[in-house]
């Protein structure tokens, strides 16, 4: 009998194990406790020196007639191992699709619900640029909703009732565009009354809604006059600017579903930038309907 030094590289100490002479051969070729470990299937503690239990001639036999049993049990673990696995890649196989189909149904039923929007325009007709945003409304198949004042309507009325024909909404913006404030009240609302009736005998039908320049409203208006104001959520203040690009940029960054854009067919760089807030925002799917229906719909 004889004591070995077993060097283990992790650490600057040693461990020992005595063996019987016969089985010297097996450490030498070995040379570390990591080799020596699975075969006589010992295992010791995470210690800076660990003595290990001397072994007779007698329990390292033991130990290797145990060896054909053992190697079974491992192979037997090795073999449902991979069942496991096997039987596990398959059922992920065939789950993923039907997670994926109802991951894709949700998005296909998200993107049939579309997201509605109305695109207003105030002070119009003009007699050129509300003709060129109703030839590139026509072309885009949208409608809008027009609020005119009663002056443009009774100088343009074959306008008006071009915007009637194709569809779009139209809406009382005063006869004059006049702000009502605290000391106007009668003379605003005559203006409402004159300015319905120029648009009655121009297209025959009774007007419902009222957009009050600046917002500027009495709501006592709504019961004696049956209208509804309609005010606005989106302005990007088209009518002090020159550049169509900035314009149509701030509606688009702040467009969303039931929103309700303030635009002007008054000047060209509006009807420019109208036409641009369309294309893009259809192709985000959105769909341009007249006020009407974001109110009462």
């Amino acid at each position: 009998m004889y004591w070995m030094r077993i060097w283990k590289a992790s650490r600057t100490r040693f461990l020992y194990s005595r063996f019987d002479d016969r089985h010297r051969t097996d450490i030498e070729k070995k040379g570390t406790l990591e080799f020596c470990t699975p075969k006589f299937l010992f295992c010791c503690q995470e210690l800076s020196v660990v003595r290990m239990h001397i072994f007779s001639v007698k329990t390292v036999s033991g130990w290797m007639r145990m060896k054909k049993t053992l190697v079974g049990i491992l192979v037997f673990d090795m073999i449902m191992g991979m069942l496991c696995l096997w039987a596990g890649g398959k059922r992920q196989d065939t789950t993923a699709p039907a997670s994926q189909e109802v991951s894709t149904g949700k998005i296909a039923e998200e993107e049939d619900v579309a997201k509605k929007i109305a695109l207003t325009f105030d002070d119009g007709p003009h007699p050129r640029y509300t003709e060129q945003l109703l030839d590139g409304l026509k072309e885009r198949n949208v409608v809008a909703t027009f609020f005119v004042t009663g002056e443009n309507a009774q100088n343009y009325p074959n306008i008006i009732r071009r915007e009637q024909e194709e569809g779009h909404l139209i809406g009382n913006h005063t006869y004059s565009h006049i702000q009502l404030t605290s000391g106007n009240r009668e003379t605003f609302r005559e203006e409402l009354v004159k300015t319905n009736e120029i648009l009655e005998n121009i297209t025959g039908e009774k007007v419902s809604f009222v957009r009050p320049p600046y917002g500027s409203w009495d709501k006592s208006f709504e019961k004696e006059l049956n209208m509804f104001p309609v005010l606005w959520n989106i302005d990007p203040l088209d009518w002090c600017s020159h550049n169509a690009e900035c314009i149509a940029a701030k509606v688009v960054e702040k467009a969303g579903d039931g929103d309700i854009i303030l635009m002007h067919d008054y000047y060209d760089t509006s009807v420019t930038a109208a036409l641009e807030v369309v294309d893009v925002l259809q192709k985000r799917g959105f769909q341009f309907v007249t006020v009407e229906e974001i109110l009462f719909d």
